[in-house]
This record gives structure tokens, sequence and C-alpha cells, in this order.
């Protein structure tokens, strides 16, 4: 959280450079998203149902998966400010999950963009944000299935806007999202009290639809 409010800070910084006029940019895309589950999210843990919730790993077992996203984002300078959507499917390969285990997380993003120079057809970008993503998931049979509270987390990123015909552009990026999920099971009454880590890194290609709006002094 600490690396996108610094972000979030030296976007924020932009603002007070001199009076000029800055171009204005509204842009709409959809994207494919893989990702890589990292940390205790990844872990070959499985779970024992006779063993007490306070010392038991709920939410483990994940590998990678695939899934799609949508970005809504206003550009004006140097700055941007974005939101987005996210559902990602992800395998889950431990005994305990069964042969259709899996894991489905979903939830909604925003933050704010700061971007380089361009070169040539390619300008760079920085990003972070908050996140509110909620995971469902399975554990064998519907009697383990699980859910989690949709809690905040953080991302951070970097990327870049390749212009393609001026009106359209690819968006490559990678992502580090971070949060701690609290885990709802059927017949487990006292779940890990500080959530469990949640997290993973993903690699997202975008096509973007942008449109330049009227300039504005600021």
């Amino acid at each position: 959280m600490k690396v996108a409010l610094g972000i979030l800070f030296a976007a924020l910084a932009t603002l007070a450079t001199p009076p000029t006029i800055r171009a204005q940019s509204l842009s709409i895309g959809l994207r494919g998203t893989s990702s890589v589950p990292i940390g205790s999210f990844a872990e070959d843990v499985a779970y024992a149902q006779n063993q007490s919730a306070s010392n038991t790993t709920l939410i483990n077992g994940a590998r990678n998966g695939f899934g799609y996203g949508l970005d809504v984002a206003l550009g004006i300078g140097r700055l941007g400010v974005y939101g987005g959507f996210d559902q990602i499917e992800l395998d889950c390969s431990i005994s305990s999950c069964g042969s259709d285990g899996n894991y489905t997380l979903k939830g909604v993003s925003a933050g704010m963009k700061l971007f380089g120079s361009r070169i040539s057809l390619l300008r760079p970008f920085i990003k972070g944000g908050v996140t509110f993503n909620q995971l469902r998931g399975g554990y064998g049979s519907s009697s383990h299935r699980l859910t989690t509270d949709k809690a905040p987390g953080y991302e951070v990123g970097a990327g870049a806007d390749i212009s393609l015909l001026g009106l359209l552009s690819l968006a490559p990026q990678v992502r580090y999202v971070g949060q701690n999920l609290k885990v709802k099971v059927p017949g487990v009454a006292s779940p890990p009290p500080d959530g469990q880590g949640v997290n993973y890194i993903t690699f997202d290609l975008g096509l973007a639809v942008r449109w330049s709006l009227l300039s504005m002094h600021l």
C-alpha cells in the first residue's frame, strides 16, 4: 500500500507545475490477463478439516490462471486516473481441491497513472491504485466451497501505450496485486481472523479505443 501511495503523491505533484495547456484523452479498453499466484496463495498445503482453523491455511494451492478485464481511463497531460474490472479463473492443484478444484477472483480497482515521455509510438507509464476483490473457491465438493469478504487491497504496475492508427492503442502491462481476504468456509466457525494473503502478478495485454478531448488550462 505504501508503494501505491507513493505513486499517487508523485502523480499529484505534477499538478503543481506552472499553468499550461494539457491535452485530455478518454480511453476504454478490454484486456486479457495471465496471472501467477505467489506467496501462501500458491503453497501446496492440503486443507485438513480436523485441524483447528487458527493454524490451517484455507486458501492455497492456486496455479496460473487466465481472465479478462475492462479499463476506463482519463488522461490529462502526464497524469491519468483509471477504473477497472477483473475476473480471473485459477486452477487449484492440491489433492484436497479434487479434480475440478478452482478459484475465481473478481473485483474492481481505481487509481492513478503517471506517463513518461513519448518514444515514437510508445508511451510508458507507471500506476498505483486500490483494489476491491472477492475470491470464490472449491475444495473437492460443494460442502467445501469457500468465499471471502470484499476487502481493500492495492496494485502497482508498469506498462506502455502503443498507438495504432491514432484511435486505437495496445496496452501491455505487468501488475502486482497485494491483499488480505477473510475466508468464509461452511463448517469452519473461526477462520484466520486477520485474513490470508491472496497475492499475485498479472501480465496483461489490452486493446483500447482512445478519444482526444478539448485541451484545458491547469
